[in-house]
């Protein structure tokens, strides 16, 4: 482990300071940082990140709990209000839109929810993804069982990206 020490001074040791290595550990050696470790800037997290549960006595991966699409916006007029991973929206029929992925999942095996504002008051309203593939799914949004097109609805997706 290679380790430069930093004093009231500045950097000591080290002819060119721009060129400082300030910690470097291969991962036989590993670190272990007590405290808090603040991170500034942008930084690569790997796929097999992981982090502790709140009480501490499970851990789950921090990748593949993300979302991987979002979309929030309307089926009346096919826009986006804000989204993940939405690449662009086909008006399929009337209550059927399909959002395209700006990025793939790995399999059409993967996880979905979406949900709508209901129109009317007292109205049962039902969502579905349906056909589900690498590349998109669609929203099917019914208002006591009639296919509408939405003002207000939103969709999410978790599983693995390609």
């Amino acid at each position: 482990m290679a380790l430069t020490k930093i004093g009231k001074e500045g950097i000591t040791g080290v002819s060119n300071a721009a060129n400082a290595t300030f910690l470097t550990a291969t991962s036989a050696e590993g670190v272990t940082l007590a405290g808090t470790l603040a991170v500034t800037g942008v930084h690569t997290v790997g796929s097999n990140a992981v982090a502790t549960s709140e009480g501490g006595a499970v851990t789950t991966n921090v990748v593949q709990g993300l979302a991987k699409m979002w979309y929030n916006g309307g089926l009346n007029n096919q826009s986006t209000a804000d989204g993940f991973n939405v690449g662009s929206l086909t008006d399929i029929d009337t209550g059927k839109l399909q959002i395209n992925y700006t990025n793939n999942m790995g399999t059409a095996n993967y996880s979905g929810s979406c949900m709508k504002q209901a129109q009317s008051t007292n109205n049962h309203c039902t969502e579905y993804m349906t056909n589900e593939a690498t590349s998109s799914t669609r929203l099917e949004l019914l208002e006591n069982a009639t296919l509408i097109d939405a003002a207000n609805a939103s969709a999410q997706v978790f599983g693995d990206l390609a």
